[in-house]
């Protein structure tokens, strides 16, 4: 039997991966105007993992976040997808292409869109705001383990806690 790749993440303490979710969005919210050190992004993350009020730097991180997400879902909303449907489309059935650049730039427009918005759903869902619980739901229903489905399983079971 193999053993279970998304072992170390479900062990792994959540503060801790939602710091490193939180500093791979420092250029996207630099983007909205909004910058993140290091150590705002792991007292952010402590935060959330100790359930305290948020500060004025995680809300308006989350208040950021919110909009790159709305922006992501209109990128694939301009193919006729939902986030959920992206998930599962195939490249091919994306109109827009003809050679092997605009494929490439497709791919990696989807990918960055698809990105943002699950990781950005579970930071958002973690900072107190469930409008884009049903994109964790989507990545939990797909049943492929990795790393976003892991998170967004934590994050609900955090989110779930708080109610």
């Amino acid at each position: 039997m193999r053993p279970d790749p998304t072992a170390v993440y479900r062990q792994a303490p959540l503060a801790e991966l939602l710091t490193i979710l939180l500093r791979q969005f420092k250029r996207p919210l630099l983007s909205q105007g909004i910058t993140l050190s290091d150590a705002e992004a792991a007292a952010i993350a402590e935060q959330i993992d100790a359930r305290a009020p948020l500060s004025e730097k995680a809300i308006a991180v989350r208040d950021a976040l919110i909009k790159l997400i709305i922006e992501s879902e209109g990128v694939l909303a301009a193919w006729g997808l939902t986030f959920a449907q992206s998930l599962d489309a195939d490249m091919s059935d994306i109109p827009g292409w003809e050679s092997t650049a605009d494929f490439l730039e497709l791919a990696n427009a989807k990918a960055n869109a698809e990105l943002r918005i699950s990781t950005g759903a579970a930071l958002v869902t973690a900072l107190g705001d469930g409008r884009f619980r049903h994109h964790l739901g989507a990545l939990i229903q797909r049943a492929q383990p990795d790393l976003d489905t892991v998170i967004a399983e934590r994050v609900l079971a955090l989110d779930n806690h708080q109610q």
